[in-house]
């Protein structure tokens, strides 16, 4: 797990973990909080276990959701054909996320889903639940009802950022140079992980 500084893109502090959980990250945040980190925003990808420890960390921090983690999650969900009429009428909707820029554009938003789940809650709602689409419609509306009221702090405060795409890249260049290490022991990863991250600070 990696926490990077937006500003800079430089990696603030990084854990070797098996998997994202709340104990690992948890016990990680109150290191960093003891060592002076106080954070004012984090874009998370909406992760809700280290959400939860961010929260119990730092209870003042403000938490913005990666709308990039949240149009992808909710097109997937959706399928790249959907088989009823809500469930192209949503995916379009969550296909204008990233390209929201203005409070006029992040109202228009709003009141476009609010519109859709008026026009089609009943309809998901008489859906056998056993039914793929019923499931499908029902994950992504409670996947945006969630992560609405953390959606567009960017738009009130221009140093925050409305995706995670820095670090994700930087993940994903880490994972490619490292498929040349595989076989390395535990230890040799975590070392190697370690050295990564200090020299692509140092290019910064």
């Amino acid at each position: 797990m990696n926490l990077m500084d937006a500003t800079n893109q430089k990696i603030i502090s990084h854990i070797y973990v098996r998997k994202e959980n709340f104990i690992d990250a948890h016990e990680w945040f109150i290191w960093l909080r003891h060592q002076g980190l106080d954070p004012i925003f984090i874009t998370t990808d909406g992760e809700r276990s280290i959400m939860r420890a961010m929260r119990l960390v730092w209870p003042s921090v403000t938490l913005q959701r990666c709308l990039y983690h949240l149009q992808h999650e909710g097109m997937r969900w959706l399928r790249t054909y959907p088989k009823t009429v809500a469930g192209k009428e949503l995916r379009k909707i969550l296909a204008t996320l990233c390209a929201i820029k203005t409070v006029k554009q992040k109202d228009s938003f709003i009141q476009t889903y609010n519109n859709w789940i008026n026009k089609y809650k009943s309809f998901i709602l008489s859906l056998p639940q056993t039914e793929i689409a019923h499931k499908d419609l029902r994950r992504t509306m409670a996947l945006i009802n969630h992560a609405l009221p953390d959606m567009f702090y960017y738009l009130e405060d221009r140093k925050v950022h409305f995706t995670t795409n820095a670090l994700e890249g930087f993940h994903s260049r880490l994972k490619t140079d490292y498929q040349r290490h595989r076989g390395l022991t535990r230890i040799h990863r975590v070392q190697y992980i370690d050295w990564y991250c200090h020299f692509k600070n140092q290019l910064k």
